[in-house]
């Protein structure tokens, strides 16, 4: 009977011992795959936050890309400070610096409007345009809108830099007095004053030396003081006049009459983009002083000056 006790003692402790074991592989098995879990959720974590930062830098790019307004590149400027008659025209180098011809002075700022030369210069300094690192400017020294013999009519060439008188050239075929200017296919373009009781406007056409080489004629009817400024651009010339109200003439390329149409384009017109020109304009109608806004065609008004606008764009995905 002892030995039988013993033996079933032995056995349960042999019992004991197995369990205990497979409770420590047990619990060995289950810590590893606590452990691997864990490892998972960290790298399911780890994941997420990747997603989650890329996600966010997605936004921040979306964000950066599309802001909530849409301007015209250059929207509104204004020449600071207040000059010697009124703005008689404007040019740009490349959209790098704007160019602003008032009567007795000549002003080069940034893109911005601020304020990077002035000089003054003699009157009338009409209107202007840039080529090739300088800057041509129309100018009568005489008087305008009269019959032949009266105007005194010039180009004085400007370096673009630094706003230096580097030349003069007389241009005596513009007989009303030289007043805007502009630079197409290797030919410079004048247009000038106008007496009353002409039906029609004159175009002058030089060579780069300033060499004659013919007068064209725009069928336009009476202007008021003819032609005051003159800008090729998207295909097209355009012509600002004065008069109430002002008017601005549309021609193509052979001067042949497509457009007349009530907008101010009297105190400058020069290309800015292949879809945007820019307009001069007196802030305030103060004559002394002056500003750009920017305008795009119109079929039936011709030009229209361009206003901000929302952008209506969905918000992107976060």
């Amino acid at each position: 009977m002892i030995q039988i006790r013993l033996i079933f003692v032995f056995i349960l402790a042999l019992l004991a011992v197995s369990c205990d074991r497979t409770k420590v592989e047990v619990t060995d098995d289950m810590d590893k795959q606590e452990d691997v879990i864990a490892e998972d959720s960290r790298a399911e974590t780890m994941k997420l936050q990747v997603i989650s930062d890329y996600g966010q830098s997605e936004q921040v790019v979306a964000d950066e890309a599309t802001p909530a307004t849409v301007k015209s590149p250059m929207g509104e400027i204004v020449c600071p400070g207040s000059y010697g008659g009124h703005l008689q025209g404007i040019t740009t180098d490349d959209a790098k610096a704007i160019y602003w011809s008032f009567t007795t002075d000549l002003v080069k700022t940034d893109s911005e409007g601020k304020l990077l030369n002035r000089i003054t210069v003699p009157n009338h300094h009409g209107d202007l345009t840039y080529h090739d690192g300088k800057i041509y400017v129309a100018v009568n020294l005489g008087k305008f809108n009269r019959e032949e013999g009266h105007a005194r009519s010039w180009v004085y060439v400007y370096d673009a830099e630094k706003l230096d008188l580097l030349s003069k050239h007389s241009i005596p075929e513009v007989v009303h007095g030289a007043g805007g200017i502009d630079y197409h296919n290797n030919r410079f373009y004048i247009v000038g004053g106008l007496p009353e009781g002409y039906d029609e406007n004159y175009v002058y056409e030089y060579d780069e030396g300033f060499e004659f080489l013919k007068k064209h004629t725009i069928k336009s009817g009476y202007t008021r003081l003819g032609i005051q400024t003159a800008c090729y651009a998207q295909g097209y010339w355009w012509f600002g006049c004065s008069g109430n109200p002002r008017t601005l003439l549309k021609t193509d390329e052979s001067f042949e009459l497509l457009g007349k149409y009530d907008f101010d384009g009297a105190l400058g017109i020069c290309r800015f983009s292949d879809d945007e020109l820019l307009i001069g304009r007196d802030p305030d109608n103060q004559d002394c002083r002056g500003q750009v806004v920017s305008a795009k065609q119109d079929q039936t008004k011709g030009l229209i000056i361009v206003e901000e606008t929302s952008d209506t764009s969905e918000e992107p995905t976060r």
